[in-house]
């Protein structure tokens, strides 16, 4: 973002790190991880999105990580959890955060921010869905290498993305838990309802218990691991 304040920053431009001290995750929350275990990355983009089509940028890339990390490891099942994490064999391994740069009405800037566990061996009990690369495939991959591939296809797939139906298509067969009950939790209260598909607006479209149709937007509800 300071590079961007300065006009100094430039498309693709990539910046790493081996440990992050104030690692940020959706609507607020920390994203821990260990030194030089994990991927972390920042990549800066200029959209060729309309401001409409947001959620389609950010499925785009969604797509492209879960690509790679299919191409990866045969063995693994890589899918999206609604918005913007990664999932391998149903638990998660990476989460995603992109901020955008308004310059009046004119989308300038993304900023991709992308962490994935790679090298970790266990987690936290207080984190029992958490999983790396290593833990689903006992491989130690390169974490340079891994950078390399995920920038390569992130920027491939972001400069040369098909249509916007096909992108929501494309996010909606990756969907985790399409068409299964997940339990959700809002304001101490807690339901299940049936995930149906992602919208192109970013809403998640489900069924509840009663049989109605409704969505949800990103933060009005939190999803709840069983």
């Amino acid at each position: 973002m300071g590079l961007i304040d300065a006009d100094t920053a430039q498309p693709g431009l990539t910046v790493v790190t081996a440990q992050q001290t104030q690692g940020k995750g959706q609507r607020g929350r920390r994203w821990e991880d260990i030194p030089g275990q994990s991927v972390l990355m920042s990549i800066i983009i200029t959209p060729e999105f309309g401001l409409d089509q947001q959620f389609t940028f950010n499925a785009v890339i969604a797509c492209a990580i879960a690509d790679t990390l299919t191409d990866l490891y045969e063995g693994w099942n890589v899918q999206i959890k609604w918005p913007n994490d990664i999932i391998i064999n149903d638990k998660k391994a990476g989460g995603i955060l992109i901020e955008n740069v308004l310059r009046g009405s004119n989308w300038s800037y993304s900023v991709l921010g992308f962490g994935l566990n790679v090298l970790q061996n266990n987690f936290p009990l207080e984190l029992p869905y958490a999983t790396s690369l290593k833990i689903q495939s006992e491989i130690n991959f390169n974490i340079t290498d891994l950078y390399k591939e995920l920038r390569r296809k992130i920027l491939t797939k972001v400069y040369s993305a098909p249509d916007a139906m096909t992108v929501i298509k494309n996010y909606n067969e990756l969907l985790f838990r399409k068409g299964e009950v997940q339990r959700f939790a809002s304001n101490g209260h807690e339901w299940n309802a049936r995930i149906v598909e992602a919208l192109p607006n970013g809403q998640l479209m489900v069924q509840l218990e009663d049989g109605s149709i409704t969505t949800y937007s990103h933060g009005s509800v939190t999803w709840v691991w069983q």
